[in-house]
């Protein structure tokens, strides 16, 4: 017991052993040189360990929808298709319609093709669940002449969403207006993609591109399908997710003009496109109305869109003192670790470890007599060191002086 509080109440020092050995000397300096060119190469210059970042982005956007198309013999304005109408981040451009009319609360055979029948026994089954367009009576009714279907209660008639339909052509020409504000809270720093300077006349003309007028907030559907290498008419037939990302990573270290937003343009819903199963994207929506005597009709809409959804991110960085210090002061530590593996392969590797681990490790007794009686090498005046010298078969000598 009294053995181990001893060992308990010790104290090590660094003592400085020259081990004078090219493969030693090459391998500190090259893992120093690492150290010191990864901190100022990557830590400081590329992660700008120096600033302090402000990632809690805060923003709003606005948007707006403009164009005219033709479907179905009817010119559609802004608010035959796009929807929701409140102008937010995420909007639907409506490519093609089926449409049913007139429909009203009452019993009608279903339209699937699951549902064909001969007799009533065969509608049971369907009884006690929901079916595509209402919920089933049991019984087999009459569709047209020569098909019989199973009843269903609902609103009839039933939705037939098998018709085949063209597209809106005109939708690839239709504009986006995209209005967006950001603001880092750490800095109180507020910035737009709609700078002040910009006039009307200069928003009639322009159009979005990504290399020439990034301020432009005028974005065209079709340019914007193109940067999203996403096939028009593929998409308009069946739907689809466009992400439209703005990026907003600045550096307030330089000039305000260096804080721009950074466009990226993806497929969202990309795992769509390799399934037959509710492939792209489509909505329902129904337009209400009454008749004279009171009774509740309605015009179901089954909508195939273009779902554009706008994602802002971004952070800040800025200079401060205390992360310069942290860094500074880690990467002076970790220059250490040259001196970590050059011990490692002394002690293991080399000819000539023994006596390298003689000189680098001793026990020093504060009383002189113990260190005799153990035969202890000890110094209590002078510091001791001890250099080495590598030879020409590859292990080293040594010299000591103090």
């Amino acid at each position: 017991m009294w053995s181990c509080i001893k060992n308990f109440f010790t104290y090590e020092t660094t003592k400085s052993v020259v081990v004078k050995s090219w493969t030693i000397g090459i391998i500190n300096r090259i893992v120093q040189l690492i150290i010191i060119s990864y901190f100022i190469g990557w830590v400081f210059l590329w992660e700008k360990a120096y600033q302090v970042r402000d990632t809690a982005i805060e923003s709003s956007v606005m948007t707006k929808v403009k164009g005219f198309g033709v479907y179905n013999n009817r010119v559609m304005d802004v608010a035959d298709y796009v929807t929701p109408t409140q102008g937010g981040s995420v909007f639907c451009i409506i490519t093609k319609m089926i449409t049913t009319e007139n429909q009203v609360q009452r019993t009608c055979p279903e339209s699937g093709k699951k549902y064909s029948c001969s007799n009533d026994s065969n509608c049971k089954r369907f009884l006690h669940k929901p079916a595509d367009n209402g919920l089933p009576t049991g019984k087999c009714v009459p569709f047209n002449s020569t098909t019989n279907m199973c009843e269903i209660k609902g609103w009839c008639p039933a939705e037939i969403d098998t018709i085949k339909t063209e597209p809106m052509e005109e939708v690839k020409d239709f504009t986006i207006f995209i209005k967006n504000s950001i603001r880092f809270p750490t800095f109180n720093y507020t910035k737009g993609n709609f700078l002040p300077s910009i006039t009307q006349s200069y928003i009639k003309a322009c159009k979005f591109n990504m290399e020439k007028d990034i301020y432009c907030p005028i974005f065209k559907v079709g340019d914007i399908l193109s940067y999203a290498q996403q096939n028009f008419s593929e998409l308009a037939n069946t739907g689809g997710v466009i992400g439209i990302k703005i990026s907003w990573m600045c550096d307030l270290d330089k000039s305000d003009d260096e804080c721009k937003p950074a466009y990226s343009f993806t497929r969202l819903d990309a795992m769509s496109q390799k399934t037959s199963v509710s492939p792209g994207y489509n909505f329902r929506f129904a337009k209400y109305f009454k008749m004279e005597n009171g009774t509740d009709y309605r015009t179901l809409v089954k909508a195939f869109a273009i779902r554009f959804d706008v994602i802002v991110n971004g952070n800040a960085g800025k200079f401060n003192m205390i992360p310069t210090l942290i860094n500074i002061v880690a990467a002076f530590t970790s220059v250490g670790v040259g001196t970590v593996l050059c011990d490692i392969i002394l002690l293991n590797f080399l000819k000539g470890a023994e006596q390298y681990k003689a000189k680098k490790f001793e026990e020093v007794s504060d009383n002189p007599l113990d260190s005799q009686s153990n035969g202890l090498y000890r110094s209590q005046l002078s510091l001791r060191q001890t250099t080495f010298k590598s030879s020409d078969s590859g292990s080293f000598s040594l010299e000591r002086y103090s």
